[in-house]
């Protein structure tokens, strides 16, 4: 997916899918928890685990504006690549962080160009893609976040359980949040599974399901015109004032100011173009 924006952005909230996203030009920051990661056209971040993250452009203007590509990773792709490459399997008893940043080195640079120039060539995308993205995988495979992105096509691993629990807690967002259940059906103890749940993520469980929360929140106010009692129960709150303060501290503003703003921004930038 390619992408071109034209000023910086506000902080923009959503959840995050494995990939592998680079930069042609500007700039971007992700914030993971209370981990920032900053890349340019130098550098490339890899996200191997669904998160919800918060991101904002940092350099674009019209003159030079921002564009980037973001490519989705298939785990089944990731382990055939593996396999035909005869490359190892990732360290099972390791748990690794799901996003980070390194150098854009020449051969992975010169593999995502041709690529790119393969989307204004429908014909000729038919064919080459499937093979040149085969080729930018085993570039991240044998390159500095190689046992990263194995991790993705490992069974048993630690990362590749807490995947796992991150998927059951996307599903189950507005449920109490069962940590021993959790941690017994994956096989850890408790305190083994926190550990590992905030190596990968960044946080703890409970503050990635309440991220999920007030995320939904969000998109049920904009998008469904709930107001903010009927969207706080609806992803899990009991306590509409909870709700109200943890909606302020991540989003800045209370819910309806919150919504109002982005609505009146939305307005701004369709009557501009």
């Amino acid at each position: 997916m390619k992408d071109r924006t034209f000023s910086p952005s506000e902080c923009l909230h959503s959840v995050s899918i494995p990939a592998f996203c680079v930069i042609a030009q500007g700039s971007k920051e992700v914030l993971l928890g209370s981990d920032r990661y900053q890349y340019d056209p130098m550098h490339y971040l890899l996200g191997t685990v669904e998160l919800p993250i918060a991101s904002r452009i940092l350099e674009a203007s019209p003159e030079q504006p921002f564009l980037s590509l973001r490519l989705d990773l298939d785990p089944t792709l990731v382990g055939s690549v593996m396999l035909e490459a005869g490359y190892p399997s990732a360290q099972r008893g390791a748990s690794v962080k799901a996003i980070d940043v390194s150098l854009l080195d020449a051969n992975l640079l010169d593999a995502t160009v041709r690529f790119v120039r393969l989307l204004d060539s429908p014909t000729e995308a038919h064919v080459l893609a499937p093979l040149i993205k085969r080729e930018i995988i085993y570039r991240l495979l044998v390159g500095e976040q190689g046992n990263r992105l194995r991790q993705i096509a490992v069974l048993g691993g630690y990362t590749h359980h807490i995947a796992r629990a991150v998927e059951r807690l996307r599903k189950d967002f507005n449920q109490p949040l069962r940590i021993e259940d959790i941690a017994r059906e994956l096989g850890m103890s408790v305190s083994g599974f926190h550990h590992h749940f905030k190596s990968v993520t960044a946080m703890s469980p409970l503050q990635f399901q309440k991220q999920l929360r007030l995320q939904e929140a969000r998109r049920l106010m904009l998008g469904q015109n709930l107001d903010a009692i009927s969207a706080a129960y609806r992803v899990g709150y009991d306590d509409a004032s909870h709700f109200n303060r943890e909606y302020k501290r991540l989003f800045g503003a209370p819910p309806m100011r919150d919504v109002e703003r982005l609505r009146e921004a939305a307005l701004e930038t369709a009557s501009s173009i």
